[in-house]
Formats: structure tokens, C-alpha cells, sequence
């Protein structure tokens, strides 16, 4: 009896001391924040030189197939949701008018962080003979997985719109 007492007054302890984990750097749910508008930057897309031939492989998709996408207006919400073997960035935004579909999120980093920051573009085909309407009808959502090894060595998400980014940062 005198072991079972010693017993569950020790784990009461223990558990008791569990309470700091929640706001711990340690817990994966507390690795990235809220998203906040930040700068959009000026920098021009970089262009291929068309006197050099484009290297093709078997393995290779066909460079002809070219997606016709176009940054979205606004990005609006931006949420990194853990699994178990990395995360899921999930973005949604706002279009200039109605009907845009084949929504992608494109990395600008070629999925590696640079300096720590992990960019990628929110993009879509978005078809010019279409009306405006509400926010509602021009909402559009993407999502991308992140592995895990990449979200170690990121410290903050950024996704670009036309005109403006979103970011998320590590806590």
C-alpha cells in the first residue's frame, strides 16, 4: 500500500511539472505563429538566355507544357500545419475577378530555405472575360507539403502575391 501511495504522489508530481510544455519551444505545434502582411519585394523574375539549348532528359516532363499562372492579388491567410513527417502550408487568397482556377503554390527558392526563409508564390490561371463579384467568389486556396527536414532549417514561411506577402514565423 505504502508503494502504491509513494507511486502516485511521485507521478502527480511529475505531471504537475508538465505544465510548461505547452508554451515550450520544444512542442512542434508552437513552431510557427500567425501570419502577418510583410513587404512584397521588387525583385524582376529571372529569364532564360534563348541562344543556349535546354538540357532534356527521359526523365524530364516537356518544357513545352508551361503553366500559364499569374500571381494571385492578395494573400489573405497562410496557416503551416504539422504531420507527422513534415507540414502542410496552407494558403488562401484573393483574386482580382472571377474564375481563376489551376491554383498552385510555386517555391521561389527551389524549396530550400534561403537564409532561413522558405518563399514561395501563389499563383493562378486567371481568365481576363470574367466578372469581379464578392470576396467570397474570387477566395481560391492551395496547399503544399513541407517535409520535415526542410521545416527544420526554415525559420520563416513567406508567400507572395501581387500585391503583398504573407509570413509566419518560428516562436
Amino acid at each position: 500500500m505504502r508503494t502504491i501511495v509513494i507511486l502516485l504522489v511521485t507521478s502527480t508530481l511529475v505531471l504537475s511539472a508538465c505544465g510548461g510544455w505547452r508554451d515550450s519551444r520544444v512542442n512542434p505545434s508552437n513552431w510557427f505563429g500567425n501570419s502577418r502582411p510583410a513587404p512584397t519585394p521588387s525583385a524582376e523574375p529571372a529569364s532564360t538566355n534563348p541562344l543556349l539549348p535546354q538540357r532534356t532528359s527521359i526523365f524530364q516532363r516537356d518544357k513545352s507544357e508551361r503553366y500559364e499562372g499569374t500571381l494571385v492579388a492578395e494573400v489573405t491567410e497562410l496557416v503551416v500545419e504539422r504531420t507527422p513527417t513534415g507540414g502542410i502550408l496552407r494558403v488562401a487568397g484573393v483574386t482580382t475577378l472571377q474564375g481563376a482556377y489551376d491554383v498552385r503554390l510555386t517555391s521561389e527558392t527551389d524549396g530550400e530555405p534561403v537564409d532561413g526563409v522558405l518563399t514561395f508564390s501563389l499563383k493562378a490561371v486567371q481568365p481576363d472575360d470574367q466578372g469581379v463579384g464578392n470576396t467570397t467568389t474570387r477566395t481560391v486556396q492551395a496547399g503544399q507539403f513541407v517535409s520535415t527536414q526542410v521545416l527544420e532549417r526554415t525559420k520563416t514561411v513567406r508567400v507572395i502575391g501581387a500585391l503583398g506577402a504573407r509570413t509566419t514565423a518560428r516562436r
